[in-house]
């Protein structure tokens, strides 16, 4: 049951999400609290002195392209020239790795980020070639860690940062904080922060404590930003001002798709244009790679929804070439739609699965499948997303342990959505509780947008919008008083004139200088 939501019990549920109040920059941790930064600020220091060749080795997501086009800011700056490789996802596989050392052979300093935690081979092919390694991840450590230089990482135990939930590109942007410091220069830190809180958004790190703080200062830099890019992207969106929602579900997803349809490296040129004109057209060809991507998806997805054993607790679905690309949004989306775990893998035609997991729940999806490590070529990810390798001859053993590992686990099946907080009746939808929930703004993961429920509300119209008809454009009324409302990405049909609980986030809709409450529409239960 859902509790009655007074205004002032919102505002306090909301508080709790943020025991340590909201901070600002200047609660930001020093660079030094990382294990390693003095260290190797020092060792880049030299290789500046001495003019070696250093290279930055980044990532195929927005974290990766983010966090390496920090770096190739600071050192054009400074004017220092240095050579930098996004690997490609279907080339080279992830990080780095035993394929990309060829390319950087003649190196004296590489610098991984977002990436490198797990590079335990190819550290050793960096020493064996004479090439000193420093490596900046956020993630997790396997029990076998690279031998290097130094490692900046806050999941190291020996690290004293006080955040453990924090991106790639967090890190680079404090490395560069550090090696201003030690290079006594001025630089603005600010203008590096609008990519960072790109970054944060994109890589679903916790809206709350240093990150909050970040994202907010990110954000208004953004919105104030001279870059090319950012300018270019504000004009093609047709908006004054960008918000988190933005960042997430317009620009990420644009960053992404170059390194999910062809090769990141696109977008790290994006980001880095140096005229709007440069901008606009390396823009264009990331909206191409998006469409294309959304097409390849949306064909995967109705492919592998057809064949889903609805009786499996882990979905886990193989087709023949299915682009790697889209599988991991392919079992995001699967997986929302059973409400199950799902793994979406694809058949190289040479007798390999390649593929990705997302997690559904309480579900711990990596624990599962790391017990199944036996069956696999390749694995790696945390708690929600995996990635993993596998023979065909091995699948069927691979599904059997999957589903026991799973039911060991003993999850409950959430039948509540935690993000609704409470029920409200339409009396209760003002202006007055858009201002309180703007207070607590940016939201994000580890602070969800609060949903409420309305009950016992009748449809007076449900009439599709859109290009295809994919969305909803409803009116409601409970106990006298109209609300209109949206539900996007819907084929549902509603009976006009039938009687449903409505879950939903409250918006200010402003069109021509008016502004009206709307209810964003999650969810109809009839």
């Amino acid at each position: 049951m859902h509790k009655t939501l007074t205004l002032y019990a919102l505002d306090n549920l909301l508080q709790e999400r943020f025991k340590e109040g909201f901070l600002s920059l200047k609660d930001l941790p020093q660079p030094s609290s990382f294990k390693d930064m003095d260290k190797a600020t020092e060792r880049i220091v030299k290789a500046i002195q001495n003019k070696e060749k250093i290279t930055i080795i980044g990532d195929y997501d927005v974290d990766g392209v983010t966090s390496t086009t920090l770096m190739k800011l600071f050192f054009e700056e400074i004017d220092y020239p240095i050579e930098w490789i996004i690997p490609n996802r279907f080339r080279d596989g992830y990080g780095l790795s035993s394929n990309i050392i060829p390319r950087i052979l003649g190196t004296d300093l590489a610098i991984t980020v977002d990436n490198g935690i797990s590079a335990v081979y190819a550290a050793k092919l960096c020493k064996d070639e004479g090439i000193e390694l420093i490596i900046t991840d956020h993630h997790l450590l396997a029990p076998e860690v690279p031998e290097c230089f130094a490692i900046i990482d806050q999941k190291q135990e020996e690290c004293t940062f006080p955040y453990a939930d924090v991106c790639g590109a967090q890190i680079a942007w404090y490395l560069i904080a550090s090696l201003k410091n030690a290079l006594k220069i001025k630089v603005n830190m600010m203008s590096y922060m609008e990519l960072v809180s790109i970054a944060i958004i994109a890589d679903m790190m916790p809206l709350q404590h240093i990150n909050r703080a970040m994202v907010e200062a990110g954000i208004q830099a953004l919105n104030k930003s001279s870059k090319p890019a950012i300018r270019a992207f504000l004009e093609h969106t047709q908006k004054e001002a960008l918000n988190a929602e933005d960042i997430g579900f317009f620009l990420a997803p644009l960053l992404n798709a170059a390194g999910r349809m062809e090769d990141a490296s696109f977008s790290v040129e994006f980001l880095t244009s140096t005229n709007i004109y440069d901008a606009r057209v390396r823009l264009g060809r990331l909206v191409d790679f998006n469409n294309a991507r959304k097409a390849t998806e949306q064909e995967i997805t109705t492919k592998a929804l057809a064949q889903v054993n609805s009786d499996d607790h882990v979905i886990v679905v193989e087709g023949e070439e299915w682009h790697e690309g889209v599988v991991g949004i392919v079992a995001a989306r699967v997986a929302r739609q059973h409400e199950k775990p799902c793994i979406i893998l694809s058949n190289n035609g040479e007798g390999l699965l390649k593929g990705s997991g997302r997690s559904f729940g309480e579900c711990d999806l990596f624990g599962i499948t790391d017990s199944c490590r036996s069956h696999l070529e390749k694995f790696g990810g945390h708690q929600a997303a995996i990635g993993l390798s596998l023979r065909f001859e091995s699948l069927n053993a691979f599904k059997k342990q999957l589903q026991e590992n799973y039911l060991k686990g003993n999850y409950v099946k959430e039948t509540h959505d935690p993000d609704i907080v409470g029920a409200l009746s339409f009396a209760e939808v003002s202006f007055e509780l858009t201002k309180l929930v703007q207070k607590y703004e940016p939201y994000g993961q580890g602070n969800p947008t609060p949903k409420f429920i309305s009950k016992n509300v009748e449809i007076l119209q449900a009439d599709s919008m859109g290009k295809e008809g994919e969305h909803l454009r409803f009116s409601f009324v409970q106990e006298g008083l109209v609300m209109a409302g949206v539900q996007f990405k819907t084929r549902e049909v509603y009976e006009v004139g039938s009687r449903v609980d409505v879950v939903y986030t409250v918006n200010e809709n402003h069109f021509r200088g008016k502004v009206t409450l709307q209810l964003m529409v999650d969810k109809i239960i009839r």
